[in-house]
């Protein structure tokens, strides 16, 4: 099953390397949405189960945090 994430890159990563590891997600049966680089590095995407535990291994090096994505309000 996949799901839809937020990877947030650390600051020290450059753009293409935020590219390289998008463009992994659509090799491994994934699809990017959009591209963040102004406040934050990153892409929102649909990412399979199988390919998400790869990604999760990368926190902590070049990767700040994965999220679900989701929609957000102010009320």
């Amino acid at each position: 099953m996949s799901g839809r994430y937020i990877v947030v890159f650390k600051d020290s990563v450059s753009q293409d390397d935020v590219k390289k590891y998008a463009d992994e997600v659509n090799a491994n049966g994934g699809e990017v949405g959009n591209h963040f680089d102004t406040l934050l590095k990153g892409f929102s995407a649909t990412i399979p189960e199988s390919y998400l535990q790869q990604l999760q291994s990368y926190q902590g090096s070049v990767i700040d945090y994965i999220e679900p994505d989701s929609t957000v309000t102010i009320q």
